[in-house]
């Protein structure tokens, strides 16, 4: 057993060093992080949850959040965080689908709380504020000893797919139920891994994003199994996030590209301002950074930047250092297990070409209640997708193209929106985008952008017409969009997932928009 991975062992030698700061202020120490947790984890057990058990966090950021966490990851519990940004439906789908038998709320929440049926989860807590019906945390807390369980061992993640595609899946792998800190316990590798990266007890570590995602929650995690500080922003603001980054002096961050556009748009003299200087490590991921962006973001910020590709699933791994990115632009990385990019005839294609990416081993998982999903993403050779397309360069480095989901077929040809996407957000009036197919009689599928612009009042066709010859100068024109819409916002959640399914049932259910 690895003692130095487990919360007492910071906590008995670090007790006053900041666990979890909150980018408003409150402070979590690790003593009272190990303190409050084990009291919970207590409070759990004598509600009558065993391990195996599973419960829901449905919280913004707020300082209970990762007490409540490590609660149940030392219970052997398996944990939900849920997005806090569903609708009352959407949420009990995820209570109902997951079993949970335990739903941890905030106050902020209460308005979708008074939408669910909770007839069949017994155990209702609000760990911030007051919610009717449910206990309050802090008496809970106050009720139950700081002692560890008597079967005290490791309990896992269960996370919900975002659902940009189609109904959320629950990604249910395996429980460790390893003792704490066990060196062979799928969360403790993880904290190895980052230990082999330089990472260590004086590391301050920034997670700008929601924490119901699962890489934010599980680096912070892994990140206090290490001694680490973990400041957590309550909603991500490009200017408050340099602000953090100066004033508590992190090591590490992580993000996602939508972040880094937002902060390349703050004016010159806020991007100046603020001494960034004590980052040595920021990683982005979940989705594919623009070659355009990540360029300013290396210019600006050195070469710090890394980058991962992975899912929920755990069903591959690639990562790329700034160097490699330098030498191979727009690249996710060499992966770490043996990769296979798959034609449309099931057969493996050469260098350049894009098909599936599909990866050989791999952890097992399976996705909850759903077996005919399992099954979808595992060909006949045993191989696994995320459902992405890519293709490998002539020195095994990994592009991605676009998600399978998302291909456009237009007149017969695949058309992969994220080229063009790419190619629009350069543009200096545009915020955000997203390319889709739209309904075309002729072609089955025509090319639409739909853009939200750094200045509402620049929409008018001169500019749609514009937007459209700019994405051709980079792209063939069959790649390009034919028409483009202005909105004043995209359906993204706060972590950047862009919710496309939304954008095709508008556009599905009424037909092809003029240019506007």
């Amino acid at each position: 057993m690895t003692e130095s991975m487990t919360l007492a062992w910071h906590a008995r030698r670090t007790p006053d060093r900041p666990a979890v700061i909150m980018g408003a202020g409150e402070v979590v120490t690790f003593a009272q992080l190990e303190e409050r947790s084990l009291r919970f984890a207590q409070a759990l057990r004598a509600r009558g949850l065993q391990v195996g058990d599973h419960i829901a966090i449905l919280m913004e950021n707020n300082r209970a959040y990762l007490e409540v966490a490590w609660a149940a990851q030392r219970s052997g519990l398996y944990y939900t965080a849920i997005n806090s940004h569903l609708r009352p439906a959407e949420v009990q789908y995820v209570l109902d689908d997951s079993g949970a038998g335990a739903l941890i709320a905030s106050e902020a929440m209460a308005g979708v709380v008074g939408g669910l049926d909770l007839a069949r989860i017994p155990v209702r807590v609000s760990a911030a504020g007051e919610i009717p019906g449910f206990d309050r945390y802090d008496d809970l807390l106050a009720a139950h000893p700081a002692d560890p369980l008597p079967d005290e061992c490791e309990g896992r993640e269960m996370l919900y797919s975002s659902g940009t595609t189609g109904r959320p899946k629950g990604v249910r792998k395996p429980l460790p139920r390893t003792r704490l800190g066990d060196p062979e316990s799928p969360p403790v590798q993880i904290a190895n891994g980052l230990v082999m990266q330089g990472t260590g007890p004086g590391a301050v570590y920034l997670s700008p994003a929601p924490l119901y995602h699962g890489a934010p929650l599980v680096f912070s995690t892994s990140m206090h199994r290490l001694g680490a500080t973990v400041v957590v922003m309550e909603k991500f603001d490009a200017r408050q996030c340099l602000e953090l980054i100066e004033r508590h002096r992190v090591t590490h961050a992580q993000f996602v590209p939508t972040m880094f556009i937002r902060m390349l748009r703050l004016p010159q003299a806020d991007r100046e301002r603020f001494d960034l200087s004590s980052l040595v490590n920021a990683t982005h991921g979940a989705a594919p950074c623009p070659v355009s962006v990540k360029r300013r973001m290396l210019d600006w910020w050195g070469p710090i930047i890394h980058e991962y590709y992975s899912g929920t699933e755990d069903v591959g791994h690639t990562s790329i250092t700034p160097e490699e990115w330098l030498a191979h632009p727009g690249s996710v990385g060499r992966p770490y297990q043996e990769c296979h990019i798959v034609g449309e005839d099931g057969r493996d294609l050469p260098p350049g070409e894009p098909g599936v990416v599909y990866f050989a081993g791999g952890r097992p998982f399976e996705y909850h209640n759903d077996p005919g999903k399992t099954a979808s993403v595992t060909n006949d050779k045993g191989w696994r997708t995320l459902g992405d397309i890519g293709y490998l360069d002539g020195d095994g480095y990994l592009y991605l193209t676009d998600r399978r989901a998302h291909m456009i077929i237009s007149g017969g040809v695949n058309i992969y929106p994220q080229e063009a996407e790419n190619a629009l957000v350069g543009h200096p009036a545009v915020a955000d985008v997203a390319v889709i197919g739209v309904p075309d009689e002729e072609m089955g599928e025509a090319v639409k952008a739909v853009v939200q612009l750094t200045d509402d009042a620049t929409a008018n066709p001169a500019l749609a017409a514009e937007l459209i010859a700019h994405c051709r100068l980079e792209l063939a024109t069959y790649k390009c969009p034919g028409t483009v819409d202005f909105v004043d916002e995209l359906p993204r959640d706060p972590n950047g997932k862009l919710y496309k399914r939304l954008l095709r049932e508008r556009y599905g259910a009424h037909g092809i928009g003029a240019v506007s």
